[in-house]
């Protein structure tokens, strides 16, 4: 930079400061900000070494938006992409990311924001109030074909607004408590310079890389076989209290491994770091393996606390065979959930109750998953008319047989679905299972082709219900509304639900709105997944205390983990000294249960 163009540099930053200096916020109105929280990463973190990891299948898009871009990938992209705030894990208060500090408008349903003016985009260019300004426009925009965007910022954000180069609001369209309305406001900013937007958009963009805020970039593609992110060392939010000691590996290798005891042998190859073990055989038998043994791989088992991840089977309505409820609440009646847990499981796991588990105050907590019972289920299936057995023991009805589809994503899943198969043909039901690699299931679902689909979602701090439950994402693809649920009463409900400004209004409305879904049966709830079991390489290390209460995974790079593990470089060689000249380390075996008791 030539000393003219460092002058011009200084002057515009000075005037951006002035301007920012001289706004004003509306009177009654004060800034506020949160740096008084505890810290959960640990300082002893290093950055540096490559993570190894895998993919069932490669993504179908890299696009942050538009058909296919809410994959299971999709939920990477989303954990590199900053807000303009966070939760604390832990006291799940905002604190600091994108904006530094805010301000709470008198009408409930307006947050103004303090941006941070050392925030960059990936490219170098800084992140300002039109970025913000341009997410409104594009997610508005009909051309990026997202209807749960193209809602979402019209109707529940309905203005942002840029009051200096520094400073938005953003309006909700319905007041809401103070400590809930972060959760609709506090937006990701969008790259203007980056995205035109016309008919082509969808085409155009589906393997362009977009420009980030946080700490990775997606740096290498190659279809089919791997994506790589790169960590920034000078990224702007370095030093930010609650990204600080976070975000470790300098790389992050994806590689697409579709079959899980494949990756396993990778995995104990040496040539991935970690292995998600909360599968049963992965956990006692596999563990089995000298390098458990001799110390090379540790084992962790945890317990942790809040929302449930709803896993279970979605049926879909508009089939014909399911839009009957006695077919489905015969279904719900024909599955041996307890005798999987017992076998498959071992005991392990507790069975989920309903898709609304974890919410505290939020949750019904009257509603019980159907159980497995033989004569109800026999009562259901006759009352829609399934009442004669053909020679095989399938229920027939005017030459049909009972059979629906039952697709799923992942292998590991075949034996507990093997259960469910075996125990419900003794009610008359046969299920066809249909293993498909995790990308072309999901598409499959989001497209609505599917009968009964097994799968799980994740979680917010309250629960929401549009998105999933209204019928206005009912049969149409690329909506998460999996059953096509389209009922008016509960439309109704849950627009009530998303305007209300009271949280006493809230629950009650959110328990009848769980009870309306519980008596459709459309979803079938199985496994309580409040532990994970992960193993790794020795070289993985972690802070002493674990993780929070709320830490779903600690190692395994899921998009859901806190991100505060890191690669000791050095111990990996001492690692690799010690594997070839035999030299062997005390097995290491971590169960920690300290939130088990209170679950």
């Amino acid at each position: 930079m030539n000393r003219f163009s460092t002058l011009i540099f200084i002057l515009l930053s000075v005037l951006s400061q002035s301007l920012h200096a001289s706004f004003s916020l509306p009177e009654g109105m004060v800034w506020e900000t949160n740096i008084a929280d505890p810290i959960y990463a640990s300082p002893d973190a290093e950055i540096g070494g490559t993570l190894r990891s895998y993919l069932r299948s490669f993504p179908l898009t890299l696009r942050s938006a538009g058909p296919d871009s809410n994959d299971g990938f999709a939920t990477y992209t989303s954990a590199f992409t900053l807000s303009l705030i966070s939760l604390h894990p832990e006291t799940l208060k905002p604190v600091p990311s994108l904006a530094t500090h805010w301000a709470y408008h008198p009408d409930g349903k307006t947050v103004y924001f303090k941006l941070d003016p050392k925030a960059r985009w990936s490219d170098g260019k800084q992140v300002t109030a039109d970025d913000y300004v341009f997410t409104q426009t594009f997610s508005r925009s009909k051309h990026i074909v997202d209807p749960f965007k193209n809602d979402y910022f019209t109707n529940r954000i309905i203005n942002i607004k840029k009051h200096d180069e520094f400073v938005v609001s953003v309006e909700a369209s319905s007041a809401k408590p103070q400590e809930e309305i972060m959760f609709n406001v506090a937006v990701s900013p969008t790259p203007e310079h980056f995205h035109v937007l016309n008919e082509n958009w969808v085409r155009s963009y589906n393997w362009k890389i977009e420009p980030t805020t946080g700490p990775y970039d997606i740096t290498k593609v190659r279809k089919g076989k791997y994506i790589r992110f790169s960590r920034k060392l000078d990224w702007w939010a370095n030093d930010n209290k609650y990204f600080k000691y976070r975000f470790n590996p300098k790389i992050i290798h994806l590689k697409v491994i579709r079959d899980d005891n494949i990756a396993f042998r990778y995995f104990l190859r040496g040539e991935l770091d970690v292995f998600f073990s909360s599968a049963t055989n992965i956990w006692h038998e596999r563990s089995k393996h000298k390098l458990y043994k001799n110390g090379y791989i540790h084992r962790l088992w945890f317990y942790n606390l809040g929302p449930v991840s709803p896993q279970g089977l979605y049926m879909n309505q508009d089939d014909e065979l399911l839009s009957d409820l006695n077919v489905r609440k015969g279904i719900a009646h024909s599955l041996a959930v307890d005798k999987m847990i017992a076998t498959v499981m071992r005991g392990e796991y507790a069975r989920s109750q309903h898709f609304y588990q974890g919410y505290g105050d939020y949750s019904n907590k009257d509603l019980k998953a159907p159980e497995f019972d033989l004569d109800k289920a026999t009562k259901y299936f006759a009352a829609a008319g399934w009442i004669k057995r053909g020679p095989d023991g399938i229920l027939v009805n005017n030459g049909k047989r009972l059979s629906v589809n039952l697709s799923y994503g992942s292998e590991k899943l075949t034996k507990r679905l093997v259960v469910f198969k075996q125990e419900a043909k003794k009610a008359g039901l046969e299920l066809e299972l249909e293993l498909m690699d995790s990308a072309s299931s999901f598409k499959k679902v989001l497209e609505k082709k599917h009968q009964i689909a097994f799968g799980n979602w994740s979680t917010g701090v309250v629960p929401s219900y549009w998105q999933m439950w209204h019928s206005d994402n009912a049969h149409k693809p690329q909506t998460v509304n999996t059953t096509n649920m389209d009922d008016p009463v509960l439309d109704k409900l849950i627009d009530r639900y998303r305007d209300s400004v009271s949280k006493q209004e809230r629950v009650k409305l959110g328990l009848n709105i769980q009870q309306i879904i519980h008596d459709k049966t459309v979803f079938i709830p199985t496994l309580k997944g409040n532990m994970n079991r992960e193993a790794y390489w020795r070289w993985m290390k972690y802070p002493a205390g674990l993780g929070t209460s709320r830490t779903a995974a600690l190692l395994t790079p899921i998009p859901w983990t806190d991100w505060t593990f890191w690669i000791d470089v050095a111990g990996k060689q001492t690692t690799k000294d010690a594997l070839s000249d035999g030299e062997v380390f005390e097995p290491v075996t971590i169960i920690d249960t300290t939130y088990k008791a209170v679950q």
